[in-house]
Order: structure tokens, then C-alpha cells, then sequence
């Protein structure tokens, strides 16, 4: 029996490259990458010509200069003598305040509103669907100019709150336990007081309280205790069938150490008081922030609560229905049972959201929040007359605090997520 060789294979020949299915996708990847590099050194030839014609260099050196401004709203210690560097800081660490409460805030309204949607009773599921199409409806912008008017406008200056010798009552009386001041030009609240205090420890950033470092570092270690007894409690119910109570143990294990540390180191509510035409001994809260903050939370709050809504109704009737002939109440059925299975339609859509509200953000500018953009990008920008680093900077911080909120989000979504086998 002749056996007949092997049909030697072709050589690599060039045209393999585009009418080879095995290399066509590596060859246009190359050829695109070679584009955008091209274009990219093109277009920073570009920009350093026109910098050169113009008398201009690309430098950083500004931001060690003196800023020569005040902010009123800062987080650190900060002054006019301070650096562009430092108001750059201030900046941003009033950027990811405000973003981080209204998250927070916007977080709660979204669920409450999207919950209550769904709800059997008519005027309430109606009331809610009327919040949430006029406020996702009217530009954010729109939202805040409206919300600092009333401020401004509508709150009574704070000399209405001084007391009347004749009548002994005064004109306006604070909320909340007479400790909070609404006024046309700020909130006045309490503020945080350690008598028997553990000191501060000086850093060239800021003064860091070692009180309360003290009592997140036990709350921390609360929230780790309560974790452990609640994976006891899951274990005993697998076990045996009967779930121990925990709720009560809960509250004291999360709680009870953080009010004992509290009582030791001698903390109170310094309360505002009222001395001449102004608060003193509490926190006076400018109205440009609780503006900004009731604006992004209540607009973004009417998108979280459509994806909260969708998310709940993502889940099968089945779920509901099963929980029900347990014996379990609505309010148990949505906390234990439907929730936690809509967090997976609800998590990446929020994450959107999130980032939405960070970088809507910058809108403070139009209330006279000195946040990034009015100071690295507004101040700074036209004392120093450095456009392009200003902005480049401000792009590169923007784009961190983005991908750190996605990241964070998205190993929280691999957590909530359903486990394929």
C-alpha cells in the first residue's frame, strides 16, 4: 500500500494579514493603535506649538504659589496665604463631601420612593409618581436655583430668633429640640464637644481628633462583632431549624461600646446660641451647601427610585406569594426577601447614578459652593491664567473619584450578585 506525504503547509506570506481570518483582527487592532498614537502626538505637538507662540509653557509650578483668596466653606485649615495646592485640596475635599452625603441621601429617598410606588394604597403610589416625574423632568440646575431662593428668600434672618424681653418668647423658634436655626444666610446646628477629650494630633494635612478616631475605629470593630454573631445565629438556624433572637443583642453589640466610649470621654451637643446678630457655639452650615445637597439628593433620588421600582418588580410574584403563606408580614416579605434578590437589577444602574450625582457636582459654582470646579477651576484658573493644566488636573481628579466609585460599587455587585454554579 503506497502511502501518500503529507501536503506540506504554505509559507506566511503578507496578504495572510488581511485575508486571514487569523490575523485580520490583530492586524486592524495594530493599525488602530498606531492611529490613535499618531493622532495623540499630534495633537500634543500641536498644543505645545501654539503654548510656545503664545509666550506660555506646560507646568505645574503654579500650584505652590500663594492663592491670595478665602473659601468659606473648607474641611481643612485654610487661609489666603495658603497655596493653590492647598485650595486645590479644599476643593476637593468639599467635592466628595457633598457627593458622598447626597449618595447617601439620595439613596434613602430613592428606596422609600421606589418602594412606595408599588403600594396598594392609591393617593400614596400616586403622590410618588408625581415626585418622581417632576423632579427627573426639570434640569438639576433649575433645582438648585429654586432651592437656594427659598432659602434665601423664604428663612427669616437670625436676629428673628432672639427672644423678646418684654414677652419673653422670640419671633421664630428653632427645630429639632430648639437646637437647630434655619436663617436666610445659613443652618445653625449643634457641633460636637469632648470634655474629657484624648487630644489632637497635628499633621501637616489636618488636625486629626484621636476622640473620633477612637470612636470609628470601636464602631468598626462593633460592626465586625455583630457580623460574627449574626454568621453564629445563620449557623444555629441551619442547625436546627429555630432562629435565636438577635435584634436586641444587635442593637447592644453595634451600640451599646460606642455610648459607654462616648460617656467616658465626656461628649455633648454644644447647641447654637444666638449673641448679636449672628449664632455662635455650634456649626453654621452655608446655605450654598444645603442647597446643592437638597438638590442632587432629591433629583437624583427620582432616578434611584425608578430603578428600585424595576428592580422590584424584576423579582418573580412568586417570591411574595411564597413568603406570604410562611406567614411573614409585607414589611418582612420586602426586607428579607424581595430586596435582596433586586439588588442585582438595582446595583449597576445605581452605580450610574453615583457617578451622575459626583460630578453634577460641579453645578455648586452656580450657589457659591467653593467645591473643585470654583476653586482648581475657577479661581485658580484666572489668577494663574493656566487653562490647560487647570483643566488636564481637574479631568484626571474627576476621572479618579469616578473609577474608585465604580470600583467600590462593582465588588459590591459581585457580592450581591446570584452565585452560577
Amino acid at each position: 500500500m503506497t502511502s501518500v506525504p503529507d501536503t506540506p503547509e504554505p509559507g506566511f506570506r503578507l496578504s495572510q494579514l488581511i485575508y486571514d481570518t487569523r490575523y485580520r483582527s490583530l492586524t486592524i487592532q495594530v493599525v488602530v493603535l498606531f492611529l490613535v498614537m499618531a493622532g495623540a502626538a499630534w495633537l500634543v505637538d500641536n498644543t505645545i506649538r501654539n503654548l510656545n507662540v503664545l509666550g506660555k509653557d506646560f507646568n505645574f509650578g503654579f500650584l505652590g504659589n500663594r492663592s491670595g483668596y478665602d473659601i468659606a466653606q473648607h474641611l481643612i485649615p485654610y487661609s489666603n496665604d495658603s497655596t493653590h495646592a492647598r485650595a486645590m485640596l479644599v476643593g476637593l475635599l468639599n467635592t466628595l463631601w457633598i457627593s458622598f452625603v447626597g449618595c447617601i441621601t439620595a439613596t434613602v429617598i430613592g428606596v422609600f420612593v421606589g418602594v412606595m410606588r408599588l403600594s396598594p394604597n392609591w393617593l400614596v403610589s400616586r403622590l410618588m409618581t408625581a415626585y418622581v416625574e417632576v423632579f427627573r423632568n426639570i434640569p438639576l440646575l433649575l433645582w438648585i436655583l429654586v432651592a437656594i431662593a427659598l432659602l434665601t428668600e423664604v428663612m427669616p434672618a437670625p436676629n428673628a430668633y432672639r427672644i423678646n424681653p418684654t414677652t419673653g418668647e422670640a419671633q421664630t423658634s428653632m427645630i429639632l429640640f430648639d437646637s437647630v436655626a434655619l436663617t436666610n444666610r445659613y443652618t445653625a446646628i449643634p457641633s460636637m464637644e469632648f470634655q474629657r477629650s484624648l487630644g489632637v494630633v497635628n499633621t501637616p494635612f489636618a488636625p486629626i481628633s484621636l476622640d473620633v478616631v477612637a470612636v470609628l475605629a470601636l464602631f468598626a470593630a462593633s460592626i465586625w462583632a455583630n457580623r460574627r454573631f449574626v454568621g453564629w445565629a445563620n449557623a444555629v438556624q441551619a442547625a436546627t431549624g429555630v432562629r435565636p433572637t438577635t435584634w436586641w443583642k444587635s442593637l447592644l453589640i453595634l451600640f451599646a461600646p460606642v455610648i459607654v466610649l462616648l460617656i467616658a470621654l465626656g461628649f455633648r451637643l454644644h447647641e447654637p446660641t444666638l449673641q448679636g446678630f449672628n449664632f455662635t457655639g455650634g456649626t453654621n452650615v452655608s446655605n450654598a451647601f444645603v442647597a446643592l445637597w437638597a438638590g442632587l439628593s432629591l433629583y437624583t433620588g427620582a432616578f434611584i427610585a425608578e430603578i428600585v421600582r424595576a428592580g422590584i418588580l424584576a423579582v418573580s410574584k412568586g417570591q411574595t406569594e411564597a413568603a406570604a403563606a410562611l406567614g411573614m408580614r409585607s414589611g418582612r416579605i420586602m426586607r428579607l426577601v424581595i430586596l435582596p434578590q433586586a439588588l442585582r437589577v438595582i446595583v449597576p444602574p445605581l452605580i450610574s447614578q453615583f457617578l451622575n450625582l459626583t460630578k453634577n457636582s460641579s453645578l455648586a459654582i452656580a450657589v457659591g459652593y467653593m467645591d473643585l470646579r470654583g476653586t482648581l477651576g475657577g479661581i485658580t484658573l484666572n489668577q494663574t491664567g493656566r487653562e490647560l493644566e487647570c483643566i488636564l488636573l481637574m479631568m484626571l481628579i474627576y476621572l479618579s473619584i469616578s473609577l474608585v466609585i465604580s470600583g467600590a460599587m462593582n465588588l459590591f455587585n459581585r457580592k450581591v450578585r446570584l452565585k452560577e454554579r
